[in-house]
């Protein structure tokens, strides 16, 4: 069973002043269009609470880091930009939301991110936090909404100024989730929510779960049938290659694998690599080149495409194409010795906290039949995922809890929130893709990839993108307005 797919020491009131580019976030080769660019914040840590829904005496306490910039802040009531942190390190996502940035001085905001718990260095208990089974039921996306709550009401006595300010949450993927969440679990806290690239659907009973893999295929799909079935036909190239000592030392010398081939184990991890790096480029398909997930050229699709169109059918030789396109996601930075398939994921983002979440609460159905998709066949098993949890975390998830919690595809009753989908970007499957009501909206951007309306503005944008930051500042500024207009 493949791990589910990701969607990154101060003392209390300390804060220091960090320009994003040297957060740890070197963005190599070169500097990349789409982050946000010159931006400083300020860095502090609050002292959270590890339980907001228990009533015991000696309550226990964590350090939550947040980013803050009030360069454009209008004292007098502007409003609060509010991201809501996801699967990684707060850093990485500011530096990937230069939307924000950008119309903060438009509309004299104050810009704040908040690190998700045990995320980045928002851990409880430290390294514990995912040793001992104590400590993971104070991972939930319920939790970490009433962290933000708390968060935002310390952030406003703390600055002056900020008291009766509207807040607006921007939020893209798992935070695009927790922003439409937390506009519907706490609209008088939150005026609006921009919910980028938000899968609120991905789950149980709400999304057929082979619709993830169709996207991407499709999204492959736009550069040729060729680059399609040259993918489609490796998973069979690997096995067969895999099935002998020979053939896996063959495969480990022509793919430069860092860890070389020792056992058919060791082939199926290297094809789950391999499934993650294709699902991965579907959703970081920008126009230019980008750092999101890893270093990558314009239209990384295309790229990736380019040497595996010839239609070969011998394994060695379909297996050199798909080697000279994987290069392009692991060594455009040219710095790469060898690859490494133990994890497609920047270390940025934290897998090992997903993988948690995704035995709890998260819990998204996926499936591919090779037919309709290009990947490997493999059906969705609850009852295998369900143990494969319990091996790893001694947990069992629960696939209706998020339906139950929120709403899931019922939000005829929700109200401020803007959902924007690319359709290169395989969670759109799991999205809004249709207006709820006059003022729960969708908006698709057909040749968007994941959260690119969230980036900073560039040339080379399609105009698509341009119309959907063009409906939230729409958006943002009527619901200012109506909440200036009711206090």
């Amino acid at each position: 069973m493949r791990k589910p797919i990701i969607f990154l020491l101060l003392v209390l009131g300390s804060s220091c002043v960090v320009s994003l580019l040297s957060a740890g976030f070197d963005p190599k080769p070169k500097a990349f269009p789409g982050a946000s660019k010159g931006i400083t914040f300020e860095v502090h840590n609050y002292e959270q609470k590890l339980d907001h829904f228990s009533y015991g005496v000696q309550q226990l306490t964590f350090m939550q880091k947040y980013l803050v910039n009030i360069d454009h802040w209008n004292r007098t009531g502007g409003p609060i930009f509010f991201y809501a942190g996801n699967e990684g390190s707060i850093e990485l996502f500011a530096l990937n939301t230069g939307f924000m940035f950008e119309i903060a001085p438009e509309f004299g905001a104050m810009v704040l991110f908040a690190e998700h718990r045990y995320y980045g260095s928002s851990i409880p208990f430290g390294k514990n936090g995912y040793v001992h089974k104590q400590y993971y039921q104070y991972q939930s996306s319920m939790q970490a909404l009433a962290d933000y709550v708390e968060l935002l009401a310390h952030v406003r006595q703390t600055y002056e100024g900020a008291e009766k300010s509207p807040v607006i949450v921007f939020g893209g993927s798992y935070g695009g989730m927790l922003a439409a969440w937390m506009r519907i679990k706490y609209p008088h806290v939150v005026q609006g929510a921009i919910a980028a690239s938000a899968p609120v659907a991905q789950f149980t009973g709400l999304t057929p779960c082979e619709k993830f893999g169709q996207v991407v295929t499709h999204t492959f799909a736009l550069q040729g049938q060729e680059c399609v079935q040259t993918i489609r036909k490796s998973w069979d190239a690997i096995n067969k290659m895999a099935a002998t000592a020979e053939g896996r030392a063959w495969l480990s010398d022509a793919w430069r694998l860092c860890k070389p081939l020792n056992s058919t184990d060791d082939a199926k991890n290297l094809k789950s690599y391999l499934s993650d790096v294709w699902t991965n480029l579907a959703m970081a398909d920008y126009p230019y080149m980008a750092n999101f997930l890893a270093p990558l050229p314009a239209y990384p699709v295309m790229a990736v495409c380019q040497p595996m169109k010839f239609l070969k059918d011998e394994p060695k030789e379909i297996l050199l194409e798909i080697f000279e396109g994987l290069s392009v996601y692991f060594n455009y930075s040219t710095t790469a010795t060898c690859l490494s398939y133990e994890s497609s994921m920047p270390s940025s983002l934290d897998d090992n906290g997903w993988f948690l979440q995704s035995c709890t609460e998260m819990v998204m159905p996926m499936c591919y039949d090779g037919k309709n998709d290009f990947f490997e066949p493999q059906a969705w098993n609850l009852t295998e995922f369900s143990e494969t949890c319990v091996k790893k975390w001694d947990v069992r998830p629960e696939p209706y809890k998020m339906e139950q919690m929120y709403g899931g595809r019922n939000l005829k009753y929700a109200s401020n929130i803007v959902f924007s989908n690319g359709l290169l970007d395989p969670w759109s499957s799991g999205g809004v893709l249709e207006d709820v009501n006059e003022s729960v909206v969708s908006v698709i951007i057909p040749e968007g990839a994941h959260h690119l309306d969230l980036r900073s503005s560039e040339r080379a944008d399609p105009k698509s993108v341009i119309q959907a930051r063009d409906v939230h500042k729409a958006n943002i500024l009527k619901w200012i307005s109506e909440y200036s207009n009711s206090v």
